[in-house]
């Protein structure tokens, strides 16, 4: 019998049990000394000066900063999918040496198979895993109805909003349980009524589910919305100039007096650090 967690919900292939107190979803990461070269017309270029951090499972942080600084390249080192120049990341304890099933990167594309439909991409790491049919099919339903998409299974990516396919590729991303969800700008191609819902799912999932979230964006609400901390990042090179720790009361509004205080707070670091003016935004 397989069991998966959702939150306070632990759902098995027999029913659904309620825990009490679920451990959480997420696992520790430690980012030690990551930096980043590369070899552009002849010159080096340090894309990412060596980074320190810790997060703690379970917790929501936002990486926030201009084009450039980066962030993006932060999380394909975390994902395995880049190597760093020099550094280790740890992933539970583990040193990461390529992707792994506990790590998912989403981008700000939602990158879906256009031959098909939302059922079977939602599925689809499911297959490559081995999970057979019944099991695969009762997974993603689940997942397609936390992400608000129950009716759509059978409709196909040309026939979906943005905002419909960003729902699926997070379901699709969900399926597989990763600990750790490591999203680079999912919401930045989207109209605002659109990113202020799934702002607003996207918490809600995470409450429940209990993911480790990394989340890199160039809003600054947005951050603050959404993260246990902010790091704004600097560029040339890429590096963590300031911490700031989220403590205001969730569920948290955009036009909240707190929320915009904190914003300007944070982009008067932002516009007195170097070449970053223009590079983010309040909304």
């Amino acid at each position: 019998m397989t069991e998966r967690m959702v939150g306070e919900v632990q759902m098995t292939r027999a029913g659904i049990t309620i825990q009490s107190e679920p451990p959480p979803g997420g696992i520790p990461l430690r980012i030690a000394g990551i930096h980043k070269t590369f070899v552009s017309r002849g010159r080096t270029v340090e894309a990412l000066h060596p980074v320190d951090l810790d997060v703690h499972a379970g917790e929501f942080i936002c990486l926030l900063g201009p084009s450039g600084c980066g962030k993006s390249t932060l999380l394909s080192i975390i994902a395995g999918l880049d190597s760093a120049s020099g550094g280790t990341v740890w992933a539970n304890g583990h040193e990461v040496r390529g992707p792994g099933t506990d790590r998912v990167l989403l981008f700000q594309e939602a990158a879906l198979f256009p031959w098909l439909d939302v059922q079977h991409n939602v599925e689809f790491g499911l297959r490559q895993a081995g999970i057979g049919a019944k099991e695969r099919a009762e997974i993603a339903q689940r997942f397609i109805n936390l992400v608000h998409l129950t009716g759509f299974e059978r409709s196909y990516t040309h026939q979906l909003s943005g905002g419909m396919r960003q729902r699926v590729a997070l379901a699709r991303a969900l399926a597989l349980d990763p600990a750790v969800l490591l999203m680079d700008e999912p919401f930045g191609a989207l109209d605002a009524l659109t990113r202020d819902r799934l702002q607003i799912e996207l918490e809600t999932i995470w409450a429940a589910t209990r993911k480790t979230i990394l989340f890199v964006t160039h809003n600054v609400r947005e951050a603050i919305a959404l993260g246990d901390r902010v790091l704004v990042f600097a560029p040339r090179p890429g590096r963590i100039i300031r911490e700031f720790r989220i403590n205001l009361p969730r569920p948290r509004r955009l036009e909240d007096h707190a929320l915009v205080d904190q914003a300007a707070t944070i982009l008067k670091v932002l516009h007195e650090s170097d070449d970053t003016a223009g590079g983010v935004h309040a909304q």
